[in-house]
């Protein structure tokens, strides 16, 4: 292809490359003359090898580089140069070429015929991303998918902008997690499935429900009891039982529940007084509700009420009790000042009690207005104070003893203790 004589002499073949390389840098003074004609004879040659090795470039794939017949030192020389002359941004491979062939660089020679590759390293690395961008997140797969062109012929594939490449990502994307969110459905609906063979009973559910809303019916019913309890006379209350007696077990009820929320219960302290009193000592219990005092000390108790909730229940009017006049020696009001009547029950206590015997009062704190009106309403009855206790803030307690029978006439206000009245709701 090339005249063989004029490359193989060393005083003429170097010095014509390096004269077609560097034009500028060679001083005349220091080349040979050469004859006009064989310089465009050959520069039309190299033009034509040129285009032979462009088209063949498009058909097959890239080859390795192979050394070349000449002077290495001028092959390295040329292939910088050519590397210089291109563009920044091509350099860097941040447009893509049109074909994926190495770069020759114009005015190479090439003896053998080969074309001059491109040495490998960072700038074909960036060639190779131009071609197919890379994404941080996701490394785009080497091998080209079956469906796409070359994949079968193993040529290079259509080449992508950065935009189309990263939908292409994208859509991968989506379907492996569509395919992912299909299986946990499944998976879902499986269980959904074995959980909906095997529902939550919803007699459990609706028994739940049931017996709340019956606690909340027992609790607004037990504060209209209670209420009704404070505001009438014990008579009308006797007759509220006798026409239900189930609202006397829910007004229990409450009333446990309330007296419970209590760090401490009058009851208790009444117990732990009788049991360091003789036990020859006859009580009387107004208002024993489940006869507490009676099954926990050796006394002999008469326990009264409006219903019965134990067998040792007497039911009777507290305003009128089946005791003989002067038959005990402690007569007891735990929580059971109830009623418009107080004068007739309290006298009803002087009534059964003997000379000098105790009688002992625990309410609600909240009930008294003015405590000494409440005492001196109470002596004149009949009764001394003894002692009183009221640094417990849920209730207030009482110790008198009877002087005498009750004194006539007049009425005693300090004895209208504040109901407890409840909002409705």
């Amino acid at each position: 292809m090339f005249d063989e004589g004029g490359w193989n002499k060393e005083d003429g073949g170097e010095a014509l490359s390096q004269a077609l390389l560097h034009p500028q840098r060679c001083p005349a003074q220091h080349c040979p003359p050469a004859p006009r004609g064989s310089l465009q004879k050959q520069h039309r040659r190299l033009l034509a090898t040129l285009q032979r090795l462009e088209a063949s470039s498009c058909t097959e794939p890239p080859q390795s580089p192979r050394p070349l017949s000449g002077d290495s030192e001028s092959e390295s020389d040329s292939a910088d140069w050519a590397r210089r002359k291109q563009p920044r941004k091509q350099r860097r491979g941040l447009k893509p070429r049109a074909a994926s062939s190495p770069h020759i660089a114009p005015g190479a020679p090439s003896g053998s015929g080969t074309p001059q590759a491109e040495p490998v390293g960072r700038r074909q690395r960036k060639d190779c991303a131009a071609e197919a961008p890379e994404d941080k997140a996701h490394t785009p797969s080497k091998e080209p998918p079956s469906g796409e062109p070359g994949a079968a012929t193993g040529g290079p594939g259509p080449v992508l902008s950065r935009k189309q490449w990263r939908n292409k990502q994208k859509n991968k994307r989506r379907q492996k997690n569509k395919f992912k969110a299909g299986v946990g459905q499944s998976l879902g609906g499986e269980q959904d499935g074995g959980s909906a063979e095997v529902p939550c009973p919803t007699s459990e559910l609706s028994g739940a429900l049931r017996a709340r809303m019956e606690e909340r019916l027992q609790s607004a019913r037990f504060r209209y009891i209670n209420q009704q309890l404070y505001t009438s006379s014990s008579q009308e209350a006797a007759r509220l039982f006798q026409c239900d007696p189930a609202a006397f077990a829910i007004y229990h009820r409450g009333f446990a529940r309330q007296v419970g929320h209590w760090p401490e219960n009058p009851v208790h302290r009444i117990i732990q007084y009788l049991r360091g009193r003789p036990a020859s000592l006859v009580v009387a219990d107004f208002g024993c509700g489940d006869c507490k005092i009676a099954t926990s000390v050796r006394n002999k108790v008469h326990s009264f009420d409006l219903v019965a909730l134990s067998p040792h229940v007497t039911v009777c009017d507290m305003a009128k009790v089946p005791l003989a006049d002067k038959s005990v020696d402690v007569t007891v009001f735990c929580l059971a000042l109830m009623g418009t009547n107080l004068r007739e029950i309290l006298e009803e206590a002087n009534r059964v009690l003997r000379p000098g015997g105790m009688l002992k009062v625990a309410e609600v704190a909240s009930r008294f207005a003015d405590i000494q009106a409440f005492v001196s309403a109470v002596t004149q009855l009949g009764f001394q104070i003894v002692s009183k206790d009221l640094d417990n803030p849920f209730f207030y307690m009482f110790d008198f003893s009877k002087t005498g029978p009750p004194r006539a006439g007049g009425k005693l206000p300090g004895l209208v203790l504040r109901p407890c009245l409840y909002k409705k709701r």
